[in-house]
């Protein structure tokens, strides 16, 4: 093979940033073992950051506006009000604003259903807040647009591990480090550059749960996001966008910590793993070219970077992309919202007895189930009656693939969607328009004991389904 083509995409780019960090005193108690109501200081800054992306032709009705936040959980009319100010605020639909968000477990729980704990007031109020920002940061983006080229490459990392691990001296699942399960270890990067030459930003697409910093933190954290953007971008000096895979059943391999600094050592092995990846990128708008023998002491096969031929500027220029519902099934065995009530009632009662013990362990461990059960009544309320709408949108942006889907997604649906488009960038970033359904487990998960399973509330056998579709409808676009 005398040339070696890089995956790119031609568009219309521009990248905006801002600090979107809670304010100190704001409710962050996210974890059932935390003993802490309020957020008592920052570790790293929160942030937003807006990538705009548009048909190199110009097109705003075909633009994709993509958002990454710092947050674990945001309730769907909050997401909702997000794509609102945003589509006021560029004249586009609220359907192509893509809001993403990192899933760091230390930014708190903003849910506003929290207003009644200490520091909940603070919620609503930070939340309307983030919604103007967003407006801005658009505005910005679209004013400062131009033609530009991503170059797409592909690192690894093993800080993610597979984390449904069999405990045999408790005889249960628990969620945390399982040395020998599979873990993808993929760190897919991009490298967005003007037409003029001048770098506009990266990003950075892993799986990895941000669970490094647990109930013992009391910090407004990104978690291992913070130091590995800033390790991109003390290189490049532009902003670096995250967008966090499918890492339903990956964490970090040393987490649920109170230390920062093992939360930024964590960081630093992602960038580290995603500048290398960067680094080996050809200039945008070429490719590797056989050049021909040289006679040293050697005779020499030496290569040199030309510009991409037509058919391949052509194909990256490719704009499809599109947007569709899956309803999924619920699972038959979904606890009933009376069910929930009465078990929160007896965790709730437990806490209660356990504090009248002075027991303390047993108090923090009755006080989580309780927080279990809370949350539960937080996720049934929420769902729609009959089948939850997954809402997917697909992209076919020059030569990658983008996925962007809700819920919390197990590594086969990026894997398989890789397998099945080999030498094309698939980008699958979760947790995208909302957290619900939440777990999306694979089948052989269910009736074991596994969290994930357990709180997942659709039926097995829908992460299959999903692939399925995911794929079938991906390969349509490539076919047009």
């Amino acid at each position: 093979m005398n040339v070696i083509e890089t995956p790119q995409t031609r568009c219309l780019a521009a990248i905006a940033r801002a600090d979107i960090t809670p304010p100190v005193g704001i409710y962050h108690r996210m974890w059932g073992a935390a003993t802490h109501d309020r957020a008592t200081g920052v570790h790293k800054p929160l942030l937003a950051t807006l990538l705009w992306l548009e048909p190199a032709g110009g097109d705003e009705g075909r633009s994709l506006c993509v958002v990454s936040l710092d947050h674990c959980i945001l309730d769907g009319p909050d997401i909702e009000l997000m794509e609102r100010s945003i589509a006021d605020a560029v004249a586009i639909r609220p359907g192509q604003t893509l809001i993403t968000l990192s899933h760091t477990h230390a930014a708190g729980l903003m849910t506003r259903s929290r207003a009644d704990q200490p520091g909940g007031d603070l919620i609503g109020p930070y939340l309307n807040s983030v919604a103007t920002q967003l407006g801005r940061l658009a505005v910005a983006a679209i004013e400062h647009r131009q033609p530009a080229t991503i170059v797409y490459g592909q690192g690894r990392c093993n800080l993610a591990a597979h984390r449904d691990c069999f405990d045999p001296q408790a005889n249960k699942f628990v969620c945390g480090l399982n040395p020998d399960g599979p873990a993808d270890d993929t760190v897919l990067a991009g490298r967005i550059t003007a037409e003029s030459g001048r770098l506009i930003g990266t990003l950075v697409n892993y799986a990895c749960h941000p669970t490094t910093l647990a109930w013992q933190n009391t910090l407004i954290s990104p978690d291992y996001i913070g130091a590995l953007r800033e390790t991109v971008e003390a290189e490049f000096h532009v902003p670096c966008l995250f967008l966090q895979g499918a890492s339903g059943d990956l964490g970090p391999r040393e987490g649920f910590v109170g230390d920062t600094a093992v939360a930024d050592r964590n960081g630093r092995q992602v960038g580290f793993a995603a500048l290398a990846a960067l680094e080996a990128l050809p200039p945008p708008g070429t490719q590797f070219v056989y050049a021909g023998p040289v006679v040293s002491g050697a005779t020499l096969g030496t290569w040199r970077h030309e510009p991409s031929n037509s058919q391949a500027i052509e194909r990256q220029r490719t704009w499809q992309s599109s947007a569709f519902e899956l309803p999924l099934s619920y699972r038959p065995e979904l606890p009933t919202k009376e069910q929930t009530q009465a078990d929160l009632a007896r965790w709730q009662a437990e806490e209660q007895r356990a504090n009248s013990a002075g027991d303390a362990l047993a108090a923090r461990d009755a006080h989580a189930h309780a927080e279990r059960m809370t949350r539960q009544l937080w996720r049934l309320g929420a769902l729609p009656a009959g089948q939850f709408p997954l809402r997917v949108t697909i992209g076919q942006l020059g030569e990658a693939l983008w996925v962007f889907v809700p819920g919390e997604h197990y590594q086969v649906l990026q894997t398989a969607l890789r397998q099945r488009f080999p030498g094309r960038p698939v980008i699958v970033s979760t947790l995208t328009a909302g957290w619900q359904p939440g777990y999306i487990p694979t089948a052989d998960t269910y009736g074991r004991g596994i969290y994930q399973s357990d709180i997942a509330v659709v039926a097995a056998g829908s992460a299959k389904r999903i692939v399925e579709e995911v794929g079938n409808r991906l390969a349509g676009l490539i076919a047009t």
